[in-house]
C-alpha cells in the first residue's frame, strides 16, 4: 500500500491521526483484537462477570468468559509514516450501548468483529454503524473449533452490501489484526477517490 504525505502532514510534520471503532457483540473478541495490536500498552476497562449480571447478560455462547468491558478498550497502531490509528473498542453488552454514540463521534470507520459460532450478535453493531453512516468492514473472528464460513456465506447472512468488506481474522495474533484495519483503511480510502 503507498501513502501519499497529506497537506496536513506536510505543513506539521505530524502523521494524520484517524478514530477507528473496534465493535461487535458480546464475547466476540475486540478487546483480544485491541490487546494483539495496539502498539502501546492499551487502555482496558474489563471488569468481573459476577452473580449480579445473572439474567441481565446473555452469556450463550460465551460461557467461559469470566471478565467484560464496562466503557472501552483503547489502542494505537502506526500503519505508514503520515497514518496513526487510534482504536476504540466498544462494550458489547445491551446494558453499555449507551457508550456507543460518544464512542463512534469523528471514528472515520469500523471494523465489526463477528464470531462465526453466533453471527446474528452482530446484527447490533452493523445497525447501528448503517444508521449513522459510519463505513465499516467485517473481521470474522475465526475461534478454534468455530464453524469457518468463506466470505460470501458470512455476506449472506449478515444481509451485507457487496462493498462491504469482509476478512477473515484471528483476533490474537498481531499480524492478522493489522491485515484486518489495513483492509479497513483501503477501503476507506476508495471510497474517497473519484
Amino acid at each position: 500500500m503507498a501513502y501519499a504525505h497529506s497537506d496536513v502532514t506536510r505543513a506539521t510534520g505530524l502523521a494524520a491521526s484517524v478514530k477507528i471503532l473496534v465493535a461487535g457483540g458480546f464475547g466476540v473478541g475486540k478487546t483480544t483484537l485491541v490487546s494483539a495490536i495496539s502498539e502501546i500498552e492499551p487502555l482496558h476497562t474489563e471488569e468481573l462477570i459476577t452473580e449480579l449480571s445473572t439474567g441481565v447478560d446473555d452469556l450463550t455462547g460465551v460461557a467461559e468468559k469470566t471478565t467484560t468491558t464496562v466503557a472501552l478498550d483503547f489502542g494505537r497502531l502506526t500503519i505508514g509514516p503520515d497514518l496513526v490509528l487510534y482504536l476504540f473498542g466498544t462494550p458489547g453488552q445491551d446494558r453499555f450501548w449507551f457508550l456507543w454514540d460518544e464512542l463512534a463521534a469523528g471514528a472515520l470507520g469500523a471494523v465489526v468483529l463477528a464470531d462465526p459460532r453466533r453471527l446474528d450478535s452482530s446484527f447490533a453493531a452493523i445497525d447501528f454503524l448503517e444508521s449513522r453512516g459510519v463505513p465499516f468492514a467485517v473481521g470474522v473472528n475465526c475461534f478454534d473449533g468455530a464453524p469457518l464460513y468463506t466470505p460470501g456465506e458470512v455476506r449472506d447472512a449478515l444481509d451485507l452490501d457487496i462493498a462491504v468488506p469482509i476478512r477473515l481474522c484471528d483476533a490474537r495474533e498481531r499480524q492478522s489484526c493489522k491485515q484486518t484495519l489495513v483492509t479497513l483503511v483501503e477501503y476507506l480510502i476508495a471510497r474517497v477517490q473519484p
